[in-house]
C-alpha cells in the first residue's frame, strides 16, 4: 500500500507519506530540542499529516495531480487532513493544548473552542475517516498510536505559568511548520537544506575584521577625540558577554560605538555559551540597511541574513500559497531585521509568519534603539522576552542611548539585570558634546527657524512629520545663504534615494562644504551624521537626545549646539499622533527649566511617569493581549497585537529607466514562486505611505496594487522630496518599520 503526502515533483516522483512524516518529525525535533521540547515537536511532526492516509484524501490527491489543483472530494469540498493528527495528540498522547499546532499547521494557531470542535467532530461525524487514516498510517508508523508518547518539559508540570505555556505552544508550532515547509520544499525543489556556519568559530574572525574596519575608518576621517571612549565601551561589552545568559541593559550615549559593541557582545556571548545565532532587531529599515552593511563586514558576507521586507505576502489569495511562504526562516548565524518583523511574527498565528520564531530559542537577541518599542505593546513584549530568557535559553541585549525604565515595571519584577556599563552617568558626562538651546517661548514659525538656520554653514533640521519637513525645506531653500545644497530626507523618498542623499551629505560634511538637511525623525537612530548645529522640533526626551547625537558626534568641536524649538505652525495633530502623551510627560522633566535629555536620573523619572500616565500595565491594549494569551486565544492575540498603530504600506517607485527594476517587477507579477531575494532586491526602490493615502492614490489612478500590500507608484515623484501626495501639509507621520 503506497500512501502519498504530496503530488509529483518536477522529476515526476510523488512524496511518500511515511517519508514526509518521519523527515518532518526529525527536523521539528531538532529545532525544538534547543528548548527542551524535542520529543514533543517530533511527535507532532510524526502525526501532523496522518489524515492524508484516508482513502478519500489519497484518491483526491491523485485526481488533483494533473491540474496541480487542491485536494477535494467528489462534491468539490476540501478534505480535512488535520483532525486525525490532532485527535492522536490530544486523546492518544494526552498532550491537551499541544494538539493546537497540528490543527493549525496550515490555517494558523486556533483557540480552545476550535480545538474542542475538532476533537468532537473526530469522534462523531468524521470518526470513520479519522480512524481509517490512523489505521492505514499505523501500519507503516506504528508509534503514532502505540507510543511511547512524549513528556512535556518538566517546568510545564512544576510551574505551569499559562503565559509561558502559551509561548511554548508558539515555539513548538513554529518548529513544526518550519520543518513541514522545509521537507515539502525539499521534495518539490530537490535542494538540500544548507548548513549555516557556527557562531562558535566566529569570535576571532570578528575581532580581526573589527580591527581592519576601525583602521580603515581612521584612515578616511582621521582620529576622533572619542575613539578612546568607544574602545572602553567595546571592552565593557565584551567583558559582560562572559556573564550567564539573561537580560542585559546596555545604556550607551549616541556616538559611543554602540553598533559594533553590540555585535562584539553578541558574538562573544554566543561563543561562550554555545548559542546558535545572533538576531539584531532595529526599529527602522533605514537603520537595518546601515547596520547590516557593518555586520556583513564584521561577521562575513555569507553569514548575515537581512530580513526586513516591508511587503506583506500574507494578503495574497490562497492560490498563490508558495509566494505567501517565501518569508525567510532565519536559518543563518546572524539575522538583521526590524523590531516590527520580530514581534509581529512572535505574536502572529499564521504558519508563514511564525516559521522563524523557534530560531529565537538559544539565541542572542540584540534590541537596538529599544526606546522605540511602543508603550501600548510593552507588556506582552517584555513578558515574552522574560519567558524567552527563563525557559528557552535566550539572552537579550537592550541597547539604547535613552535606556527605558523597564526594570521599574512589574512585569520584570524579581529579574536581576546584568549591566553592560557599570557606571553609565560618568560615561554620559564624558561624552557630553553639545549645549541645548531652547526656542519654545515664544514659539517661532518655520520661516523664522529657516531664516536663523540659513546663516549656518552646515546645519541639520529635524521635524516630526513629513508635511512639516516639506514646509521647512521649501522655506530654507528660499532663505539659504550659501552655495551648497539644501537636502531633504523622509520615507516619502525611496530607500535608494535616501541612500544617495546620505552619501552626498557624508561627502559634503567630510569635505567641510556648505550643506543644509531637513529631515524627519528617521535620521535620529543608526544614521551617523555629524553636524556642528542641529535644530530639533520639540519632541519627547529620547528623541531630543537622539537628535543631539547628530551634533558634534565625533567630538571634534569644543561644543556642538542643539536648538530645540516648538514650531508655531507645525502639524500639532500629527505630532500628537506620533508621540501621544509622551510629549507632555517629557516636558515635566526635560526642558529649559528642567534637566537636559542626557540626565539619566531625569530620564528614568520621565519613563516611570510616562508608563504610569499611559497605564502600561493596567487595562490598556497590552493587558488585554496578555489576558487573551492566558486563555490561549491565538486568533484574537494576532488581531490585537500591533507594533504600528497606523499601518503604512510600501510603494514601488520608478525613478527613470532601470533594467533591474523592470526585471524585478516582472518577477513580482509572475504566477511562479517568488524567491526571498526578490523582496530584498526591491528594497532600494520602495517608499512608504499610510495605507489610507495609498488607497486614495489608487482610486485616483496615481498608484496601483502590485502584490500583497505592495503598491506601484504611477504619479509624479519629486527629485528632492519624493512622493508628494495628496499634499505635503496633510501628512502626519513618518515611519518605515
Amino acid at each position: 500500500m503506497n500512501l502519498w503526502a504530496h503530488s509529483s515533483s518536477k522529476d515526476g516522483v510523488r512524496h511518500g507519506l511515511e517519508d514526509h512524516l518521519r523527515s518532518t518529525a526529525a527536523l521539528a525535533g531538532d529545532f525544538a530540542g534547543v528548548f527542551g521540547a524535542g520529543e514533543l515537536a517530533a511527535y507532532l511532526g510524526l502525526v501532523h499529516d496522518v489524515g492524508k492516509g484516508s482513502c478519500s484524501w489519497q484518491e483526491g490527491l491523485i485526481a488533483a495531480e494533473p491540474t496541480k489543483s487542491r485536494v477535494v472530494d467528489a462534491q468539490g469540498q476540501s478534505i480535512d487532513h488535520k483532525a486525525a493528527g490532532t485527535w492522536l495528540a490530544v486523546r492518544e498522547a494526552g498532550l491537551g493544548l499541544f494538539g493546537m499546532p497540528v490543527l493549525g499547521h496550515h490555517g494558523g494557531l486556533p483557540d480552545i473552542q476550535d480545538l474542542k470542535r475538532c476533537i468532537a467532530l473526530a469522534e462523531t461525524d468524521d470518526r470513520e475517516r479519522v480512524q481509517e487514516a490512523i489505521e492505514r498510517v499505523s501500519k507503516v508508523i506504528p508509534e503514532i498510536a502505540s507510543g511511547p508518547f512524549p513528556e512535556l518539559p518538566a517546568w510545564v508540570k512544576s510551574a505551569p505559568d499559562p503565559l509561558a505555556v502559551e509561548l511554548l505552544i508558539r515555539m513548538v508550532f513554529s518548529a513544526l511548520v518550519d520543518a513541514d515547509f522545509l521537507d515539502t520544499s525539499r521534495h518539490f525543489s530537490g535542494a538540500p537544506r544548507p548548513e549555516p556556519a557556527s557562531l562558535a568559530t566566529m569570535a576571532d574572525a570578528f575581532e580581526g575584521a573589527r580591527i581592519e574596519y576601525l583602521a580603515e575608518a581612521k584612515a578616511r576621517t582621521g582620529s576622533s577625540p572619542v575613539d578612546g571612549i568607544r574602545a572602553e565601551v567595546y571592552d565593557q561589552a565584551v567583558s559582560a558577554a562572559a556573564q550567564p545568559p539573561g537580560i542585559f541593559p546596555f545604556p550607551a550615549p549616541t556616538g559611543s560605538g554602540k553598533t559594533i559593541a553590540a555585535g562584539g557582545f553578541a558574538v562573544h556571548h554566543a561563543a561562550r555559551h554555545r548559542l546558535r545565532r545572533v538576531i539584531i532587531a532595529v526599529p527602522y529599515m533605514s537603520i537595518t540597511e546601515q547596520n547590516a552593511k557593518v555586520y556583513r563586514r564584521l561577521f562575513g558576507e555569507a553569514n548575515v541574513l537581512e530580513h526586513h521586507s516591508s511587503v506583506d505576502l500574507h494578503r495574497l489569495p490562497a492560490g498563490r500559497r508558495w509566494q505567501r511562504l517565501a518569508a525567510e526562516n532565519w536559518d543563518a548565524p546572524v539575522v538583521v531585521t526590524t523590531t516590527v518583523q520580530l514581534f509581529q511574527s512572535l505574536f502572529d498565528r499564521r504558519p508563514s509568519a511564525m516559521r522563524k520564531v523557534h530560531r529565537l530559542a538559544g539565541s542572542v537577541i540584540v534590541l537596538d534603539e529599544v526606546q522605540s518599542l511602543p508603550d501600548s505593546m510593552l507588556l506582552p513584549i517584555l513578558s515574552a522576552l522574560r519567558q524567552l530568557t527563563e525557559y528557552f535559553g535566550t539572552s537579550v541585549l537592550l541597547a539604547s542611548a535613552t535606556q527605558p525604565a523597564f526594570f521599574d515595571l512589574g512585569i520584570f519584577r524579581g529579574l536581576k539585570p546584568t549591566e553592560v556599563i557599570a557606571q553609565p552617568q560618568p560615561l554620559y558626562e564624558r561624552l557630553r558634546r553639545v549645549r541645548y538651546i531652547w526656542r519654545c517661548h515664544p514659539k517661532p514659525t518655520f520661516k523664522q527657524i529657516a531664516a536663523e538656520a540659513a546663516g549656518e554653514r552646515q546645519v541639520l533640521l529635524i521635524v516630526n512629520t513629513t508635511g512639516d519637513a516639506a514646509q521647512l525645506h521649501e522655506q530654507l531653500i528660499k532663505l539659504w545663504k550659501h552655495d551648497g545644497p539644501v537636502l531633504h530626507l523622509s520615507t516619502r523618498m525611496t530607500a535608494g534615494h535616501r541612500r544617495e542623499v546620505l552619501d552626498d551629505i557624508y561627502e559634503l560634511v567630510g569635505q567641510n562644504q556648505p550643506v543644509a538637511v531637513v529631515a524627519t525623525q528617521l535620521v535620529e537612530a543608526g544614521v551617523d551624521l555629524d553636524f556642528p548645529v542641529v535644530y530639533r522640533a520639540l519632541a519627547p526626551a529620547e528623541a531630543l537626545q537622539q537628535a543631539a547625537g547628530r551634533a558634534n558626534r565625533n567630538g571634534t568641536l569644543a561644543e556642538g549646539r542643539v536648538i530645540v524649538f516648538d514650531p508655531a505652525d507645525g502639524n500639532t495633530w500629527g505630532t500628537r499622533l506620533v508621540y501621544g502623551a509622551a510629549l507632555d510627560t517629557s516636558k515635566r522633566f526635560i526642558g529649559p527649566n528642567a534637566a537636559d535629555p542626557d540626565d539619566l536620573a531625569a530620564l528614568r523619572a520621565y519613563y516611570r511617569a510616562r508608563y504610569a500616565v499611559k497605564n502600561v500595565e493596567g487595562s490598556g491594549a497590552g493587558r488585554q493581549i496578555q489576558d487573551r494569551r492566558a486563555d490561549f486565544d491565538f486568533p484574537v492575540v494576532a488581531e490585537r497585537f500591533k507594533m504600528i498603530e497606523e499601518r503604512t504600506v510600501p510603494i514601488l517607485v520608478h525613478r527613470g529607466e532601470d533594467r533591474k527594476l523592470h526585471a524585478l517587477r516582472a518577477r513580482l507579477r509572475s504566477s511562479e514562486r517568488i524567491e526571498p531575494w526578490v523582496f530584498r532586491d526591491i528594497q532600494p526602490y520602495l517608499a512608504t505611505l499610510p495605507v489610507n493615502l495609498a488607497r486614495q492614490a489608487a482610486e485616483q489612478g496615481k498608484a496601483a496594487e502590485l502584490i500583497g500590500d505592495l503598491y506601484e507608484w504611477l504619479g509624479d515623484y519629486d527629485t528632492h522630496r519624493g512622493i508628494q501626495f495628496p499634499s505635503p501639509d496633510t501628512e502626519d507621520k513618518d515611519k518605515d518599520q
